[in-house]
């Protein structure tokens, strides 16, 4: 079954988590978790895109009871949250890789080296250089808290399985971080997806100083993908799986890991709290992650009105 919204049909809806469907709290509201329900409950494929790991959105997973493939580490995985199993995967290449270290190394940042878990038993290979550049204070509290399994290298000599790299990142402050976005960009830019965005902060306070960096600065995560490895290309690989066209889809986001969705969607729909960008390219603009706006969304999206939501940009064109 499909619903019909003005003259688009939808048949899948894709949801991102940091930002949109997880309040400031970093849990999925009742109000969010009964219209994702109702959704399901209508015949919509119900889709969950995250620049999170399988393991790291475990807990939101559970919240709504997912069962169908989720869109993981940027759309670089689609994994079977029930199996683990992973159903696809966009690698990077050996120079990608070797060079996107390198650039955060010169930067005295470890490179995290993400990987496809389901061939190796693992999540990340931390190579931290000869120099021991110091994880980040963040870094260590999101591995702990989500039971995040990781290996530690000094170079990527030592990386056991390099065919199963899917994204190098690094978390710093901005200071450190917007320079190498910048490299990666001049050196990689038709060659990789790159996202740079601040990170998910714990409650807690962060020691000050760290590397020498100013008290208070804000923490950024910079992630280098493969140029094919984006949210909207996992989405549609699960559409020619299934036969469903592309504009029959609607999605939700708030980060530029949301972009290529919101774009390539039927409908694309950005949250009250999303950056400029987003809601730039959206159609429409629903209440915030801690308004309920993934809930203000579905209904508006089932019931065929829209008037709850804000005309995006990409409407009026």
């Amino acid at each position: 079954m499909a619903y019909r919204l003005g003259m688009a049909m939808i048949d899948v809806l894709a949801i991102d988590l940091d930002g949109t469907l997880l309040g400031r709290d970093k849990s999925v509201s009742r109000a969010n978790v009964e219209a994702i329900d109702r959704a399901r409950q209508a015949g919509v494929h119900v889709l969950i895109c995250t620049g999170r790991g399988l393991v790291e959105c475990r807990s939101a997973l559970a919240a709504i009871e997912q069962e169908l493939p989720v869109m993981v580490a940027g759309g670089s995985i689609v994994a079977d949250p029930v199996s683990g199993k992973t159903l696809h995967r966009i690698e990077m290449g050996a120079e990608l890789v070797h060079r996107a270290v390198e650039l955060f190394h010169e930067a005295r940042s470890p490179a995290m080296v993400l990987k496809d878990p389901s061939s190796i038993g693992y999540d990340y290979l931390i190579v931290d250089s000869e120099d021991a550049y110091p994880v980040h204070d963040i870094t260590k509290w999101w591995f702990a808290d989500h039971g995040i399994q990781s290996r530690n290298a000094r170079s990527l000599h030592d990386d056991e399985h390099p065919e199963h790299t899917v994204r190098v990142g690094m978390c710093c402050e901005v200071s450190r971080s917007n320079p190498v976005s910048a490299r990666v960009l001049d050196e990689l830019g038709d060659l990789v997806e790159l996202h740079d965005f601040p990170c998910v902060k714990p409650d807690w306070d962060l020691p000050s100083g760290q590397a020498g960096d100013p008290v208070g600065e804000e923490v950024h995560i910079l992630e280098v993908f493969d140029k094919r490895a984006t949210k909207w290309n996992a989405i549609d690989w699960y559409l020619q799986q299934h036969g469903i066209d592309p504009s029959r889809v609607a999605a939700i986001g708030d980060q530029v890991n949301d972009l290529t969705m919101i774009h390539g969607a039927g409908i694309g729909i950005a949250m009250g709290n999303a950056i400029d960008a987003v809601k730039d390219r959206s159609c429409y603009v629903t209440a915030s992650n801690h308004e309920d706006g993934v809930a203000v969304a579905i209904d508006c999206l089932l019931g065929g009105d829209v008037s709850k939501m804000k005309s995006g940009t990409k409407a009026g064109r």
